[in-house]
């Protein structure tokens, strides 16, 4: 039975691990090169600090968000005030961002200072308690502060792929005529090789922990709204409104309810085998033959691969663990102690 401890477990253990890694790759690289290592510790603190402060400023930038004024969409803001009031939380920022795809997202350097951004595409093809749903779930990350940890976390991995892609160009254009050049030279393409398979390996820590921060927050969605339902019909309702999305996956992904990438990838494997999963021959997957194919995809060996680089479960997954959830509360036996239980 999951606790709220073993998400903070998780992300303990997650970040020593990750930092151990690290701390490793700095000492045989600061080795290699011959350098103290504690310039390289300074200049990763620092790196790491300057994600942590621009942060905010990129998403704002790159998903050119509207902040909402008092009053401008008041549904949205007694909603979210509802809920976050529920939650023991301070009201977030609100934005919607002028985006026709089905998405929302939260993020910031504190939890009072959160904003809480929707797309437009959400608000327009998803109803008030789907819309609900998403909000539980955007403030469980909030709850969590997943937004933060994930932020600083992974600075780790960008850091060692920028190291990776800065050493193999060095170890390209150097020369290797001399005997000194030629060492150099073989010293960067060692230190490229480390750093790249470093950048693997946290990438798939880092990434295991996003899909378990999404499996909390749509469990504490499912406790806050007292509905399940709401949510599982608007992971659907995304999936497949995202996988409809001409536009290629935001570098900023991790943040969103939904994975763009993930999404695409569910739905173009399901209609590959489309006449396999229409059991009723009419040309059309209905709710429940949908449901069976995501659950049967999500199954293979192959998606499991898949998932491993992916920011977020599959939706046949998370909404799985819903109806347990929601099995759970119709038969009465669920109370506030249960809220990971199913996680």
């Amino acid at each position: 039975m999951a606790r709220l401890g073993q998400l903070k477990f998780a992300m303990g253990s997650s970040i020593f691990i990750v930092g151990f890694i690290f701390a490793l790759f700095l000492s045989v690289i600061m080795f290699i090169i011959n350098l103290d290592l504690i310039y390289a510790v300074i200049l990763t603190v620092l790196f790491i600090l300057f994600q942590y402060l621009i942060g905010p400023s990129i998403v704002r930038m790159s998903t050119r968000l509207q902040y909402l004024e008092a009053g401008q969409n008041p549904w949205l803001e007694s909603t979210v005030k509802e809920l976050a009031d529920k939650s023991g939380l301070p009201m977030p920022k609100l934005a919607t961002v002028p985006d026709n795809t089905p998405n929302a997202f939260v993020f910031g350097r504190t939890s009072s200072g959160a904003t809480l951004a929707v797309h437009e595409g959400l608000l327009r093809n998803l109803n008030e308690n789907e819309v609900k749903g998403v909000i539980g779930h955007e403030l469980g990350h909030i709850k969590h502060k997943d937004y933060i940890v994930m932020t600083v976390l992974s600075a780790l991995p960008l850091l060692a792929y920028l190291l990776a892609r800065g050493t193999w160009m060095a170890a390209r254009f150097s020369g290797s005529r001399r005997k000194e050049e030629g060492s150099m030279r073989a010293a960067l393409v060692v230190v490229g090789v480390i750093s790249y398979v470093v950048y693997i390996v946290s990438l798939l820590c880092v990434m295991r922990l996003s899909r378990l921060r999404e499996h909390y927050a749509d469990a504490y969605s499912a406790y806050l709204t007292s509905s399940p339902r709401n949510l599982e019909s608007a992971l659907t309702k995304i999936t497949y409104g995202l996988s409809l999305s001409p536009k290629p996956p935001s570098g900023a992904r991790a943040f969103y309810i939904g994975d763009p990438a993930m999404a695409k990838l569910e739905i173009s494997e399901i209609m590959e085998k489309k006449q396999e999963y229409d059991l009723d021959h009419d040309g059309v997957l209905d709710e429940r033959e949908l449901e069976l194919a995501m659950e049967k995809e999500a199954k293979s060996t192959w998606s499991k691969i898949n998932t491993w680089f992916s920011t977020h479960p599959p939706t046949f997954k998370r909404v799985l663990m819903l109806k347990e959830i929601e099995n759970e509360m119709t038969s009465g036996t669920y109370t506030g102690d249960r809220v990971y239980a199913h996680v």
